[in-house]
């Protein structure tokens, strides 16, 4: 069977619900760990296998299940057995070209969304799906690799009187979908740094790096609405959701994270309407740039005309041309060339051509 595929369009003719990871291949070992809580227990443990899963679940406490890697298809067909999951939702946690969504079912609730961070400081975005299962008293993060993304949320379940540990599976649900999308405001003061970076370059010199670095920023925006926008309508379906594993309290939460996202793809329409603005810019400045650049040949062209004009004339070489003669004749040309050039700039810097 095969594990890994590049491209969604490679499952072409497969029949649905075929469990084949779609995405990077990433150089880590699958791992499974188990958070298991409540207001006075905390138990973290890195499991072998899906098995060790099910004795966790009880209504004592709420289990936060957390697997890095889906290159390993077992894992995820063994948790879909265990807990009756539907072969899509699993064929969706593993391809991981999915765009943000909600899906209800009776006994649990599929969430998808991208985690977005940018490489290095410049304008290369990086995404990672995380697909999260909320059931009863168990919760299902899937990721692609392993990162410390979701370190906050474990550092504070270490803290006894957390306010996630005194609330159930549906709030935890919420904080991990919380935290993931406040990283997108470090992104959205990253791209305000970027933006700003290139229009103080292009209104002072533009170049051809230039003209690179704002077609990145776009290709690059472009993706991030693709991956963002959805989730506005993924928060309003929460939010409507009348789901018994949804706490009326933990929905008024999820509308915070609404309030977030709302806020983010505005800054994404607004950096949309700046990078047409500053291609734009770009172009006209180029078109100005050569228009002076015209307008010094032209200048050089006008001052010779006149002068290629006598000299041509007094270059035919016919035998009866008396100034050919003349004594004075060379100079007094060379005082002919000098006055009309002089005229003409003359007249250029009246008429500020110069």
């Amino acid at each position: 069977m095969i594990e890994s595929l590049s491209y969604a369009s490679e499952k072409a003719g497969m029949e649905p619900g075929s469990l084949v990871h779609v995405g990077d291949v990433h150089d880590h070992v699958s791992s499974i760990t188990v958070i298991n809580y409540n207001g006075s227990l905390l138990e973290k443990r890195t499991l072998a296998s899906v098995d060790e899963i099910p004795p966790y679940d009880t209504p004592e406490t709420v289990t936060w299940v957390i697997v890095n890697g889906l290159e390993n298809v077992s894992v995820i067909e063994a948790i879909g057995r265990h807990f009756n999951i539907h072969a899509l939702v699993l064929e969706d946690i593993l391809n991981t070209h999915q765009r943000p969504k909600f899906e209800e079912f009776e006994n649990y609730l599929y969430i998808v969304f991208k985690a977005i961070a940018l490489q290095n400081g410049d304008a290369s975005v990086e995404y990672e799906q995380i697909s999260l299962l909320l059931l009863n008293n168990i919760v299902f993060t899937f990721k692609e690799k392993p990162d410390d993304i979701l370190d906050p949320i474990i550092n504070r379940l270490n803290v006894p009187q957390s306010h996630i540990r005194s609330q159930g599976g549906d709030y935890l649900a919420y904080v991990i979908m919380d935290t993931v999308i406040d990283e997108y405001f470090a992104l959205q003061d990253t791209f305000d740094e970027l933006i700003e970076t290139v229009e103080d370059e292009l209104l002072t010199n533009p170049t051809h790096r230039t003209m690179t670095a704002i077609q990145k920023i776009k290709r690059e925006l472009i993706f991030l609405r693709r991956s963002i926008s959805p989730l506005r309508e993924m928060l309003a379906a929460i939010h409507r959701s009348e789901s018994p594993l949804l706490n009326e309290r933990t929905q008024h939460y999820f509308t915070d994270v609404y309030d977030h996202t709302i806020r983010i793809i505005e800054a994404l329409e607004s950096y949309r309407d700046l990078i047409s603005g500053m291609l734009d810019i770009y172009l006209s400045s180029i078109s100005n740039k050569m228009n002076e650049t015209m307008k010094v040949l032209t200048v050089f062209s006008t001052l010779f005309i006149p002068l290629t004009f006598i000299a041509g004339v007094y270059g035919m070489n016919f035998d009866y041309m008396p100034e050919l003669r003349w004594k004075w004749g060379y100079p007094l040309l060379w005082v002919i060339f000098i006055v009309i050039s002089g005229f003409l700039l003359m007249f250029f810097r009246k008429r500020k051509w110069l």
